[in-house]
């Protein structure tokens, strides 16, 4: 494998954690509180969650486990907010994905169209 592709395919491993997180109903639906209400405690999660608080905990520690969340002691509450830089690097690779991917489209459409001349 040339150089270039295994430097490539090992920084889109590094993101494979962040999108298993993301590929569950529940964590995918806790970021999205996250993200829109900001900031939350366990007990304001579970409010409007379709599980457990238990459940919303263990789905809260996968998120942190893969980057995407961490939580921090005010008073008795745990508060649990989302990071954003493990999200925005996921981004970047959805990105290039994409954009190796419109590259691999535009050789075969010039490869296509070469050869119908």
């Amino acid at each position: 494998m040339p150089r270039s592709l295994t430097s490539a395919v090992a920084k889109f491993a590094e993101a494979a954690p962040v999108f298993a997180a993301l590929g569950d109903d529940t964590r995918l639906q806790i970021v999205a509180r996250l993200c829109g209400d900001g900031p939350l405690s366990i007990v304001q999660l579970a409010d409007t969650a379709a599980v457990s608080r238990q459940a919303v905990t263990k789905h809260l520690h996968a998120l942190e486990q893969a980057g995407l969340a961490r939580s921090s002691r005010v008073g008795r509450e745990r508060i649990w907010e989302l990071q954003t830089k493990r999200l925005a690097e996921a981004r970047r690779y959805l990105d290039q994905i994409s954009q190796d991917w419109d590259a691999a489209l535009a050789r075969l459409t010039a490869f296509v169209e070469k050869r119908e001349d």
